[in-house]
């Protein structure tokens, strides 16, 4: 059994408060860290009646029944706590005390520096370690394991015979061990990411030196399974993404460019802005039709109500119309008690952005006609109709009048859309504009990579000047983007070298066949050819990972899907 002193400088070393009593509810163990969180004495308050110390503890009630209390809310004066009370049995099921392990919510981020040499830990220690709901990892001083709790065996998933007496490396499966590292420099680690486990669950790790005496006896980690926290940051993600659905965020100070082509657009936007028309902006993927949809509402007498995006490839037909008009209770399987409101009601007196409008269905095009003639909606599973004030703006990059004349587009639809169309050039329209635009990129990347670029030179300029963009802007702002991550943390200027490879030899001509001085191939089959290989790198950069293709792209996956098969790729 070990010692009297190392079991105190085992308990003391502790981050966590911990307080422990006796069947008569007197206290036994009270730590450094539970005296300074209820900023009592220690020699005051052992042998005392855990009441008198801690008026409102339930640390009796936990002695009296056996029952645990996990992760619990208590307020001490001026702090308030997150405590789990635990029983304590002997080998033959009595109680023989309880104990409770709290911790400062305020300080929550600060983590256990020091445990000592846990080797022959039983009893009351075990179940003080036990009830945390962290990770616990202790190796000796030659980095064997000798100890790990209940929660270690949850996150990484080995038992302690898979861990006791094996070397500290034997749960990593990816990053190095933090204890070899505090073993071979005294000094504690913070906040160390890594993968452990047969499942490579993703972990981060704290570990300080066990020390006793001034003397180095092993190491102690403690494990933060980070997978409800990335679970949490992908619903923030969404959350983020759903508010920008709600929120304008740019302005015509937005669209940069000084060619005639983009103040031609801007200037018949900044007209439609002051008009309740319907927009039709016509372009290219990638081209800004977005911004200028935001830079519409936000100058017109709209612009203090709703702003809605809907992205109509990125719905399916059977969810299409139910998002966009709402339905009514009971109105299919798995139908939201009471009915849910449309994006329509959602935007009434404000704008929705029907984004890639040529990709609905006709069916749900007679709604939307419905809506623009009569300025009502009508929700999925109901029958009567309910008015709603919506200015609409839509987009398209594909040519409405073919769609029209191939019966997958309403003919009626199409001239209620094209009140006002305007037409946003494609950036091999506007090329005068690369270094206005790639000077903003830059701008951009230096605050989202914190780097410090301060411009592009002529050389790596003139690559760009002569590729013909099929991609537009968002390509342009991907290939400024990658050339910063190819930077080393020294240099300041994008060079030629910087730039990916690909775009070397996309030089004016240089993606078709020269034959005597000319174009052998019609524009239709150039874009397709820089299209086609622009999507073969972004996959091979992905690891055929066609979400982050896609991503990368700036596309739609359900874009991209269609592009494979069109490309046979």
């Amino acid at each position: 059994m070990f010692s009297k002193d190392l079991f105190g400088a085992i308990v003391d070393s502790i981050h966590d408060g911990i307080i422990a009593i006796d069947p008569d509810e007197r206290i036994i163990i009270l730590n450094r860290s539970a005296q300074k969180i209820l900023k009592i004495e220690g020699e005051k308050a052992l042998g005392k009646k855990v009441g008198e110390v801690v008026p409102n503890t339930r640390l009796p009630v936990v002695l009296r029944t056996g029952v645990p209390e996990l992760n619990q809310l208590q307020e001490l004066e001026d702090t308030t706590i997150v405590t789990n009370r635990m029983p304590v049995f002997d080998d033959s099921g009595r109680i023989i005390g309880a104990v409770a392990v709290f911790r400062d919510i305020t300080e929550v981020k600060h983590l256990a520096e020091e445990v000592t040499n846990l080797r022959e830990l039983h009893g009351l220690l075990e179940a003080i370690i036990n009830s945390t709901q962290d990770a616990i990892s202790v190796v000796d001083a030659q980095g064997k394991g000798i100890l790990v709790n209940k929660a270690y065996t949850r996150i990484v998933g080995l038992t302690k015979e898979d861990v006791i007496g094996k070397p500290a490396t034997v749960d990593i499966a990816e990053g190095e061990s933090v204890h070899y590292q505090v073993l071979k420099t005294g000094k504690p680690i913070k906040g160390v990411p890594m993968k452990v486990g047969p499942n490579k669950r993703e972990v981060i790790v704290h570990a300080a030196p066990i020390i006793v005496e001034g003397r180095l006896k092993g190491s102690v980690a403690v494990i933060h399974d980070v997978s409800e926290i990335k679970k949490l940051t992908e619903e923030l993600e969404y959350v983020k993404r759903r508010m920008r659905h709600l929120e304008a965020k740019y302005t015509f100070d937005d669209i940069l460019g000084e060619s005639r082509a983009i103040k031609e657009a801007i200037e018949a936007a900044r007209n439609a802005a002051k008009t309740n028309a319907t927009v039709l902006l016509r372009g290219e993927s990638g081209t800004g039709k977005e911004l200028f949809a935001h830079a519409i509402h936000n100058s017109s007498e709209r612009r203090h109500n709703q702003f809605i995006r809907v992205n109509c490839s990125a719905l399916t037909d059977s969810l299409l119309g139910s998002e966009l008009f709402g339905y009514a209770d009971g109105a299919f399987t798995g139908a939201r008690k009471g009915g849910r409101k449309g994006l329509f009601e959602e935007a009434n007196g404000g704008t929705i952005f029907l984004d890639e409008i040529g990709e609905i269905g006709l069916n749900h095009q007679a709604m939307l006609l419905r809506v623009l003639n009569e300025k009502e909606i009508i929700r999925v599973g109901e029958s009567k109709p309910i008015p709603v004030d919506v200015r609409v703006i839509a987009a398209t990059n594909i040519n409405l009048e073919k769609a029209v004349e191939e019966g997958r587009f309403r003919k009626d639809l199409y001239y209620r859309l094209n009140v006002v169309p305007i037409y946003i050039p494609p950036l091999r329209e506007r090329k005068t504009d690369i270094p206005i635009l790639a000077e903003h990129f830059i701008r951009k990347y230096n605050q989202e990579y914190g780097r410090a670029v301060e411009a592009i030179d002529k050389e790596a300029l003139n690559v760009l000047m002569e590729y013909d963009w099929p991609g537009n802007i968002r390509e342009l702002e991907n290939v400024i983007s990658r050339a910063i991550i190819n930077m080393e943390f020294g240099e300041s200027v994008i060079e030629k070298k910087h730039l990916p490879r690909f775009y070397f030899h996309q030089k004016r001509g240089d993606s078709s066949t020269i034959a005597g001085g000319g174009i052998s191939k019609p524009l239709k089959d150039i874009l397709e050819d820089a299209e086609r290989e622009a999507i073969k790198e972004a996959l091979e950069k992905t690891g055929g990972n066609r979400n982050e293709a896609a991503r990368i792209l700036g596309i739609s996956v359900r874009n991209l899907f269609y592009k494979l098969k069109k490309y046979n790729l």
